[in-house]
């Protein structure tokens, strides 16, 4: 790996990690068991997916835990040169641990797109600013219309994209059509393995002078000052956190945010005063669009875990 981890503070002793790399994976199939039994066996949680095109993971747990998995990874050729992004959390950011074999790591919907053979170029953490300042650079948030509302880039243009498939359709209706064509363009995320496929997208779609964050959103955050950087808000992560923001001194923190264990998406501590929020039942954003019987559902899911709790036990549903 290229860096040691980093030691968790006391009042956060969990480490959260995510990692990617897109590698010919032709035995993906044959990885997933023996990873598998040794996540569990040294208690780490979280997602890991295993495809053709390579590995895609967000786990966590004891600075111990994380180290012997990407030990295990370091004896692998392939996943030697993993470059993990580390956070924070004072409990575990998942519930469980699964590795799941897929077609893709990360859902495009292009299957002729190869990362490893054409993207755009990269640029540090530390340059990024300079290039966003730019008049002649266009700046486009690649995630999805939830997580551009909570925090993003200033002046970064938003697809408003439901998901990751949506965004090629959006480079045809939106990049297309401009009539003066940006000198430079500029793509971020939040780890940065879906402007790996974007700026690939836009590569093989003709475009030049490509460039995208490296190592996302994420490191981003790890490495520029609080009173350099360029971004605003709070960064969505897909885990029990639900946002991440740089705090005071270095180092990532759990951010203002909660999540509607309905729909989740993510709700600030105003929205949760709104009458259309009722905790594991609705929000704002799904009030309209679950019915009755839903909601009789996810009460009755919420009376479990209330139940759970007050026996000391933490409730996970069914996977």
């Amino acid at each position: 790996m290229s860096e040691e981890i980093p030691s968790p503070p006391r009042a956060s002793p969990i480490v959260v990690s995510a990692f990617y790399k897109f590698v010919a994976l032709e035995d993906y199939e044959a990885l997933r068991a023996p990873l598998l039994t040794m996540c569990k066996k040294h208690g780490v949680l979280g997602t890991i997916l295993l495809a053709r095109e390579g590995i895609n993971g967000t786990v966590c747990g004891t600075h111990e835990a994380i180290s012997a998995l990407l030990a295990y990874f370091g004896k692998d050729a392939r996943f030697a040169d993993i470059q993990p992004k580390y956070s924070f959390a004072e409990e575990p950011a998942f519930h469980r641990m699964k590795v799941r074999l897929k077609k893709e790591i990360v859902s495009m919907g292009q299957p002729n797109i190869d990362p490893q053979g054409s993207v755009g170029t990269y640029v540090k953490p530390q340059d990024w600013n300079a290039l966003i300042a730019r008049g002649d650079t266009l700046v486009i948030d690649t995630r999805n219309a939830y997580e551009v509302a909570i925090g993003t880039f200033d002046g970064a243009v938003d697809p408003q994209t439901e998901s990751f498939r949506g965004f090629p359709e959006w480079v045809d209706g939106y990049l297309a059509q401009l009539e003066e064509k940006p000198k430079n363009i500029a793509m971020f995320c939040t780890g940065g393995i879906r402007c790996e496929k974007s700026t690939a997208y836009l590569v093989g779609q003709g475009y030049e002078n490509i460039f995208h964050l490296e190592g996302g959103i994420l490191k981003y955050l790890e490495t520029v000052n609080a009173d350099e950087s360029a971004w605003q808000g709070d960064c969505f992560v897909f885990d029990e956190r639900v946002s991440v923001r740089r705090k005071t001194g270095g180092g990532l923190a759990e951010g203002d945010y909660d999540m509607c264990h309905a729909c989740r998406m993510p709700l600030s501590s105003e929205e949760k005063l709104l009458t259309s929020f009722e905790p594991g039942v609705s929000c704002l954003h799904c009030i309209d669009t679950r019915s009755e019987a839903d909601r009789k559902r996810f009460r009755e899911r919420q009376k479990q875990i209330k139940l759970a709790a007050a026996r000391g036990e933490k409730h996970i549903g069914s996977d």
